[in-house]
């Protein structure tokens, strides 16, 4: 097996971070068998990102498509994943690769949203009465944050009477804020969909602002959902069939 996914996660010291990485590359493994599919870690948890590499290198692997585990193309994206690969493959002789799309924007990860508000309980019927509070972690770069403002407009198309983005951290409105807002324009139910992939302390802060502000309903984080494990092997498709786009990654 000379081609292999590593999927690169940002890590976390709680140990539900880990566990819902994995469960979502075991499920990508599940739907792609001839396909190796390892994890690595910017930070907190094991294997890092060079020991993934030297890993897959020692086994005969030659080529990578290094996929960010990550919502928009912010500073992990742009700084900290290139840089970590960048120091591996200058060691690694003869290793290409190729780095993949963050997984947003994208229709799946809509159809994954909505899977979680339905796991909490809402209906089709629901829809034109409830307001929803796209909760993400947050983030300083303005990139980001107009992608996450710009899926909040593209859900609202799909029927929910209104959609809002929220923020944990690094950005303005937090999700008790926008819950107290969208209450008092008065809208009949306001829920919060945490826009996040696994749970640790930003999911959690997520959780509890909206519990505090009297959400009706606080959906589940996206975790192993089959929507993000399609979208995981669309991105690892689409790097592989093109050209390597960063040369310095090839040694």
């Amino acid at each position: 097996m000379s081609r292999a996914l590593l999927v690169i996660a940002h890590g976390s010291r709680d140990p539900r971070h880990a566990a819902t990485v994995h469960a979502l590359t075991g499920r990508v493994r599940a739907l792609r068998p001839g396909l190796r599919v390892e994890t690595a870690f910017l930070d907190f948890n094991t294997p890092t990102v060079g020991q993934a590499l030297s890993s897959l290198y020692l086994s005969g692997v030659r080529e990578v498509v290094a996929l960010p585990l990550l919502l928009t193309r912010a500073f992990h994206a742009k700084s900290d994943i290139p840089a970590a690969l960048a120091e591996s493959t200058s060691r690694l002789p003869g290793l290409s690769v190729r780095v993949a799309d963050v997984l947003g924007p994208s229709p799946l990860l809509l159809t994954a949203l909505e899977r979680r508000l339905s796991e909490a309980g809402l209906t089709p019927a629901d829809r034109a009465t409830t307001a929803v509070v796209l909760a993400s972690a947050g983030s300083t770069d303005p990139e980001a944050i107009a992608v996450i403002a710009e899926t909040a407009r593209e859900w609202r198309r799909t029927g929910w009477c209104a959609v809002r983005p929220a923020f944990a951290s690094a950005a303005l409105p937090r999700t008790e804020d926008a819950v107290r807002a969208l209450r008092a324009e008065g809208f009949e139910r306001v829920a919060v969909a945490p826009y996040v992939i696994a749970p640790g302390r930003l999911p959690d802060r997520i959780a509890t602002g909206a519990e505090a502000a009297g959400a009706d309903v606080v959906a589940d984080v996206l975790g192993a959902a089959p929507e993000l494990a399609r979208l995981l092997l669309r991105r690892f498709d689409a790097a592989a069939a093109a050209p390597a786009r960063l040369p310095a990654l090839s040694a």
